[in-house]
């Protein structure tokens, strides 16, 4: 580190990290010249790669005209100009967009227009949103009261009203195989079952990660899943939410990860890779008879200080604009799934990785004590913790969380910007390879 003093700024921790000097493309340089090759996009934020000069250029344009404009004022260009561009990406009859700065306010956003649809339809007996167990959806109380993830939730118990839970489709740990139709059937039905439980007529929304994020690491639905839960979701007049804000943006090949299911939801959350890292963003994306029954109802009572930010707007449709023009889509497909093999060959090197999962640009490995029963490491081992470290004094930056609901399972996000070479995908196979082999040796696995 660069020997800096006390710092009067306060994160999660006292861990102290050496201090940021630049970022470009997948690179992070420190101050003392250490380079850091980003191989998550911070926290499956920055889609793009770092300071691209078309982004940086439409914001030094937009500064110049002006960096604010209350959204209770004023329209601005570069807010409807986006808000068109999401409109005409987004599916079929998801028409309408709200924005935010960030993905707990586009979950907590979400879930209070669903709340103020169903009050504007005359149906004010509907409030349970359902999840999923494990799942993380923000940490705002609202979006917290959904999340499962018991240490982060545990300690706001009091202050909040959690919500119903279903099993997360698990199928790699429950012994059953996720190409099977009747293994998303399985899973799916488990919503159906608590909806009868809680009583239909009570259940406001279902809200699910097309692809898992940080508390499942890349949890991809088993065949048929996404289509079943529409389709339970119709039956009971439930809304369906989709929280889109790790999974969004175009790591996997398509704008919104639903889209490789063809499933539409009532209401999409985006943020993270929207304004992939460059101005706080996020939106919501509804269809457009909710919006117009609530609008028709006295308006949406909500809102946040920086909603439709100009500045912010102005960078996101420009990283739009530079996913679409150097097709970083189909780039993020198609060396994403060659980080996958290569994640999945060291496998074989490495019996403590039990299973590897995701798509695109958007992939995860788990680690554990026996690939044949999927026990986990011991919890007291903190490999979450120390593979992260170890990686990190290689110069690879990479995202873990514990797998079984907080407290213990051990899973690592590799998800490099969309903008990642094959060559950069060696070399951070080469950095992970190194920690791996340190992590076992002092671990003595």
């Amino acid at each position: 580190m660069d020997g800096q003093g006390k710092s009067h700024l306060f994160y999660q921790t006292r861990q102290r990290r050496p201090r940021l000097r630049k970022a470009e493309g997948v690179y992070i340089w420190d101050v003392d010249g250490k380079r850091y090759l980003d191989g998550s996009s911070g926290a499956m934020v920055c889609n793009i790669g770092h300071s691209n000069p078309n982004v940086l250029e439409a914001m030094r344009k937009q500064m110049e005209i002006a960096t604010f404009g209350y959204r209770l004022h004023f329209e601005t260009e570069p807010g409807e100009a986006l808000a068109a561009k999401v409109a005409g990406m987004a599916p079929e009859g998801m028409e309408r967009v709200f924005f935010v700065s960030g993905g707990s306010e586009a979950v907590e956003s979400a879930i209070k227009l669903a709340r103020q649809y169903k009050l504007a339809v005359g149906e004010p007996q509907r409030w349970k949103v359902i999840s999923r167990y494990p799942a993380y959806h923000g940490c705002t109380l609202g979006a917290l009261a959904l999340t499962g993830y018991a240490p982060m939730t545990a300690p706001f118990d009091p202050m909040m009203r959690q919500m119903p839970k279903i099993p997360a489709p698990r199928a790699y740990l429950d012994g059953l195989d996720p190409g099977d139709p009747e293994t998303g059937r399985h899973y799916a039905d488990m919503l159906e079952e608590r909806i009868l439980q809680e009583g239909p007529e009570t259940v406001l929304a279902f809200i699910v990660e097309p692809i898992g994020g940080a508390s499942t690491g890349c949890l991809m639905p088993p065949e048929g899943y996404m289509k079943r839960i529409r389709e339970i979701c119709d039956r009971y007049d439930v809304l369906l939410i989709h929280d889109e804000v790790i999974s969004g943006g175009g790591r996997t090949g398509t704008f919104f990860a639903a889209d490789n299911w063809d499933t539409v939801p009532d209401i999409a959350a985006l943020s993270k890779g929207f304004g992939a890292g460059y101005m706080p963003l996020g939106a919501v994306i509804a269809q457009e008879e909710i919006v117009e029954a609530v609008l028709g109802q006295g308006g949406f009572i909500h809102g946040f200080t920086y909603a439709g930010n100009p500045l912010a707007c102005a960078a996101g449709l420009a990283v739009i604009e530079e996913i679409e023009r150097q097709d970083m889509m189909a780039n993020a497909l198609d060396v994403g799934t060659q980080l996958g093999h290569r994640l999945r060959a060291l496998m074989n090197r490495y019996p403590i990785i039990g299973d590897v999962r995701g798509m695109g640009m958007l992939q995860a490995f788990e680690l554990v004590a026996d690939r044949s029963t999927m026990a986990p490491l011991p919890k007291e081992m903190n490999a979450y913790d120390r593979l992260v470290e170890a990686a990190y004094d290689e110069g690879l930056i990479i995202y873990s969380r514990r797998t079984r609901g907080g407290y213990s399972g051990d899973h690592f996000i590799v998800a490099p910007p969309m903008i990642t070479t094959t060559e950069q995908v060696d070399e951070l196979i080469e950095k992970l390879t190194r920690a791996l082999d340190r992590f076992c040796e002092e671990a003595g696995l």
